[in-house]
């Protein structure tokens, strides 16, 4: 018997699993989005991590996220409305995440920036804690000065 797809897509081993295997990357950022809820709901960290900015993924708590992960019974992933051109490498998600935490439902409502590089979509995570100089070479791997790259997405 098939398992539906936490995010709400059709069935897992044709839908995310695909992207959490790497037998398939995701082509927009609502597609990397929609594959990082089920990961969550899958506990595959892994994949959050690997599908976070390069720069910002030694900066994960990798064993807070697990903890959340496990933590949550995950209920349905709802798409708010999603920008896939904010740019020519940058994208726009807003989504609730619906999620029981044993006590009560809970809804978290975020509207999350992507980056593309090379062929790859990527998460820019507002909440890890690092010292961004706006002349560095940018956290998603594209070479450019932070200041002209994701600078004005997180």
């Amino acid at each position: 018997m098939s398992e539906a797809c936490p995010c709400g897509q059709g069935e897992y081993h044709s839908c995310c699993q695909l992207l959490h295997t790497g037998q398939q990357v995701a082509e927009t950022a609502q597609q990397l989005m929609r594959s990082r809820y089920s990961a969550f709901a899958k506990h595959e960290i892994d994949y959050i991590k690997t599908t976070t900015a390069l720069g910002q993924q030694q900066a994960l708590d990798l064993q807070a996220i697990s903890d959340w992960s496990k933590a949550n019974q995950w209920l349905k992933l709802e798409i708010v409305q999603a920008n896939e051109k904010l740019d020519k490498n940058h994208a726009l998600v807003e989504f609730k995440a619906h999620f029981h935490d044993g006590k009560q439902a809970q809804v978290h409502h975020e509207a999350s920036h992507f980056v593309k590089f090379e062929g790859h979509w990527y998460f820019l995570d507002p909440t890890t804690e690092q010292k961004l100089s706006m002349k560095q070479v940018c956290i998603c791997g594209s070479g450019k000065k932070f200041k002209q790259c994701c600078a004005g997405f997180l």
